[in-house]
């Protein structure tokens, strides 16, 4: 154990730029990874939204986050919170799925990454699922767990159940979810697409995963820091596809897909597997179909079929590790834990891959 001890150590003490881990920075990891290395020495200040907006007539309170305590058998033990815009969402809208990441809040996490003025945007609810520190002390979705990520248990079953209760109390579009998560919440949010890839039409991995990479607490610690440069693409497929036995007809997902290149907690070779992942079970070849410099120190790449893109790739060359915004826009997001201010609006940009367009009056 030791050996995993110092590796902890020294991912620790790695120089970041994100000022929101200079204060006693623990990993933003699974926290039995850490189990005898203290308790997590912070907490996320939560968002004030406004208190005095009307009820939106669905089940949630327009303008605001509430929490949802009956949404079924909730065998992950999670908390199911929605945020209503102002407006009402009309019949068939879409429905969001936000993850946050280790020691966030969801309500926090959703207002400073953007996700509150996209949905005010779109007129679309969000679903904020949140973990307990019972569940995980450092509050990470346990993204590595089979037992929380394969279909029909634990957490997966849980935010399962939560989507399947908003779209019911909002009338969303149920071919029109889609799922975003950071860090372990974008490993999750991973392991979410394949364990139920009929019920969401998109997602989004910030800083995240490939779906299989780890089963223990010791893989997921290792793998977060060296990917697995091993793995070829026909083994990664194969893992993807092992999630989800029986799945019927519908195409897989598509994957906007995001990654710092200065980030130290989860090794941006991570990244790249997870796009060579998605694309080969889109059926796609390892090279991508546009690779271009969208902006200085900003690179896409895309995996297009049909004119669509099923899979995208932004790495941000100056970005450490957390969700990229854009400060100086109105609406763009907020700098907080693990939000960095990289001058490009990741909720947009993603809203935008999704094909999600603002509501018309």
């Amino acid at each position: 154990m030791s050996a995993w001890l110092s590796l902890a150590n020294r991912a620790a003490n790695t120089g970041r730029d994100d000022a929101s881990l200079a204060a006693r920075p623990t990993l933003t990891v699974p926290a039995r990874i850490f189990k005898g290395l203290g308790r997590a020495a912070s907490r996320m200040m939560s968002v004030a939204l406004p208190l005095s907006d009307p009820p939106d007539g669905r089940g949630g309170t327009a303008g605001r986050v509430t929490e949802i305590a009956d949404f079924g058998s909730n065998p992950g033990g999670l908390r199911m919170l929605v945020y209503a815009p102002p407006r009402t969402p009309r019949a068939g809208a879409p429905l969001i799925v936000v993850l946050h990441g280790c020691r966030q809040g969801a309500e926090s996490f959703a207002a400073s990454a953007g996700w509150i003025d996209v949905a005010r945007t779109l007129g679309v609810p969000l679903v904020l699922p949140e973990q307990v520190s019972a569940n995980n002390r450092n509050r990470c979705f346990n993204w590595y767990r089979p037992g929380d990520v394969r279909r029909g248990r634990g957490e997966a079953m849980s935010i399962r159940q939560m989507v399947r209760t908003a779209t019911t109390r909002f009338g969303s579009n149920r071919r029109r979810v889609y799922i975003v998560g950071l860090s372990a919440g974008g490993a999750m949010a991973a392991a979410m697409l394949a364990s139920y890839p009929a019920v969401f039409a998109a997602g989004a991995v910030v800083a995240g995963m490939p779906v299989g990479s780890a089963n223990t607490s010791a893989m997921a610690l290792l793998r977060m820091h060296r990917g697995e440069p091993l793995q070829t693409r026909i083994g990664l497929v194969a893992a993807l596809r092992a999630s989800t036995p029986t799945r019927g007809t519908r195409p897989w997902p598509r994957l906007s897909i995001w990654q710092g290149e200065r980030d130290r907690t989860v090794n941006p070779a991570n990244a790249e597997l997870l796009a060579a992942q998605w694309s080969g079970v889109h059926g796609f070849e390892a090279e991508p179909t546009t690779d271009a410099v969208a902006a200085p120190g900003l690179r896409h790449r895309s995996w297009v079929k049909g004119g669509v893109a099923a899979v995208e790739l932004w790495t941000i060359a100056d970005m450490a590790h957390g969700f990229p915004i854009d400060a100086r826009e109105p609406g763009g997001g907020r700098p907080g834990p693990w939000v960095v201010d990289a001058k490009i609006a990741g909720a947009r940009r993603i809203a935008a891959f999704w094909g999600l367009e603002p509501r018309r009056s």
